[in-house]
């Protein structure tokens, strides 16, 4: 069996960043996809969104360069582009809900290989549910990519024939950006974009339960 090494979680930013088209508006959900502010390739204007109000994102701040008064949806220091903005939460949400967004790149606890999300519950006791903007998104945007890892801390796939949590919502993924595999969801089921070097077919395909076209 061949070996391969995960990508890192800069270096899945890194991946993700590649595939942005110029002049494209995007929303980069809370957690992993933050990173991708930091990859975005040079000479290519990426004009990021953020939920809570702000267009014009740039990098994360340095820790001597934080203003807690300017923050993303997570609640973390951003820094601001010229010609960024801020402006009120509603406007935001109707960049959302109108289909003003070309991708939007959010994380997932569980993806079908049709594309269906489930991100906001395990619906495990105790848990806190914490859908946010996730269904906005996810339905709003021409393009709903996820970024995360293939598999969960007990080694079972993220990506699955029908998700067993509480959808966000149907068919609206086009994209999987794991740690070792690259795929696209369509209706005929999952189809490979690139994988990990070491990594082969069949092992990715034990790996997800489920039938990978080339």
């Amino acid at each position: 069996m061949s070996q391969y090494h995960r990508r890192s979680k800069e270096e899945l930013a890194k991946r993700v960043a590649q595939d942005m088209f110029d002049g494209a508006y995007v929303n980069l959900g809370i957690g992993q996809p933050t990173l991708i502010a930091n990859h975005l390739p040079a000479g290519v204007e990426i004009i990021l969104h953020s939920e809570n109000g702000i267009l014009g994102m740039g990098p994360a701040p340095s820790q001597e360069a934080e203003d807690f008064d300017l923050i993303n949806a997570g609640k973390q220091p951003v820094t601001l582009l010229l010609g960024g903005a801020f402006f009120h939460h509603a406007d935001s949400f109707s960049m959302m809900r109108g289909g003003h967004l070309d991708i939007c790149v959010l994380g997932a606890f569980q993806v079908s290989a049709t594309g269906d999300l489930a991100n906001w519950s395990t619906g495990e006791v105790g848990s806190i549910p914490a859908v946010g903007g996730a269904m906005d998104l996810a339905i709003g945007a021409k393009q709903t990519w996820v970024m995360m890892d293939l598999l969960t801390k007990k080694g079972e796939s993220k990506v699955v024939a029908t998700c067993s949590y509480p959808l966000t919502a149907i068919a609206c993924v086009k994209r999987i950006y794991s740690d070792l595999a690259t795929l696209e969801c369509t209706s005929e089921g999952l189809k490979l974009i690139d994988m990990v070097e070491g990594l082969d077919h069949a092992q990715l395909e034990d790996l997800v339960c489920l039938p990978i076209r080339s």
